[in-house]
């Protein structure tokens, strides 16, 4: 559920301060999450098991927003992200970054207006309508910052957030990784690289990415070696995100390929990890008691 931290983040949003690129700044102590569950952690399921499916969301919002509270950031809202106007997206908001300039948080305006039509966002399907495409601010600005940040707090807008991550880049990035012979880790690799790059063709997208990765190596489902292809898909992805004045930062590939190195194919916690310079640790449901 929504905090108060996470609707001060949004009232505040105007001066939250300014990230690295991709990131925040190294000065916050290390965060530490527990995976709740209610059996062992299986060394084979996929995200499809609920407990994997956290630790993807707590892996992913460590990168899109510092924390492994990822259901503190139903709030979050920010204007030109990545510091640089050849690159603004306009605003970023919510769990995974929706953004205003690429069409998803337009799409989660209109999910959440068609199943609650008065929410305190519907005023401004207008503007999101026409600046869709582009990096502006047009009908938009603090009336709409503020609305954000109350309608943080609907459950409605919450379910909306997910609902919309869960069709437009889990299903989509597992349905791949399956098709690729992936396990929790690739399946994990799959969403955070649609969620960050969006599911197109583009030699920096997530579809050419995959293209370029199983052109230097064989996915499992087709015989190859699991850590290999995931190698050369995170090898891929780097070169992709080197294009990018916001993406140069690879902590997120970084990562990701120290989970590869260590052979943790299943995702199992205890996971330790550092992204933009903060240290993140993910214990197992054993070491540590859950709230």
């Amino acid at each position: 559920m929504a905090t108060a931290v996470a609707l001060l983040a949004a009232l505040v949003w105007s001066i939250r301060p300014e990230p690295s690129p991709g990131g925040t700044s190294s000065t916050r102590p290390e965060s530490v999450a527990c995976v709740t569950a209610s059996a062992p952690q299986s060394q084979t399921s996929g995200l499809e098991d609920p407990a994997k499916l956290e630790i993807a969301r707590q892996l992913i919002a460590s990168a899109e927003n510092s924390t492994l509270d990822w259901q503190s950031e139903y709030g979050y809202l920010e204007y030109n992200v990545e510091g640089n106007d050849a690159e603004n997206r306009g605003y970023t908001g919510g769990i995974v970054g929706f953004t205003s300039k690429t069409h998803d948080m337009l799409l989660l305006v209109q999910r959440y207006t068609q199943a609650e039509p008065d929410n305190p966002l519907a005023q401004f399907l207008p503007a999101l309508e026409a600046v869709d495409g582009t990096s502006s601010t047009d009908g938009l600005g603090r009336p709409f910052a503020r609305a954000w940040a109350q309608a943080a707090s609907d459950p409605g807008f919450q379910r909306a957030q997910r609902d919309l991550t869960d069709e437009l880049y889990i299903k989509p990035a597992v349905t791949a990784a399956h098709e690729d012979g992936l396990g929790a880790l690739g399946q994990y690799i799959y969403v955070d690289t649609m969620v960050m790059h969006g599911s197109g063709t583009g030699p920096t997208e997530f579809t050419g990415i995959r293209d370029s990765a199983r052109g230097s190596a064989t996915p499992p489902s087709d015989g190859g070696d699991e850590s290999a292809y995931l190698e050369a898909f995170l090898d891929a992805r780097g070169s992709a995100m080197s294009q990018e004045e916001g993406h140069r930062d690879l902590s997120r590939v970084q990562a990701q390929r120290s989970f590869v190195q260590s052979g943790n194919l299943a995702l199992i916690a205890p996971l330790q990890w550092t992204m933009y310079g903060d240290s993140f640790t993910i214990v197992a449901p054993q070491s540590q008691r859950c709230p």
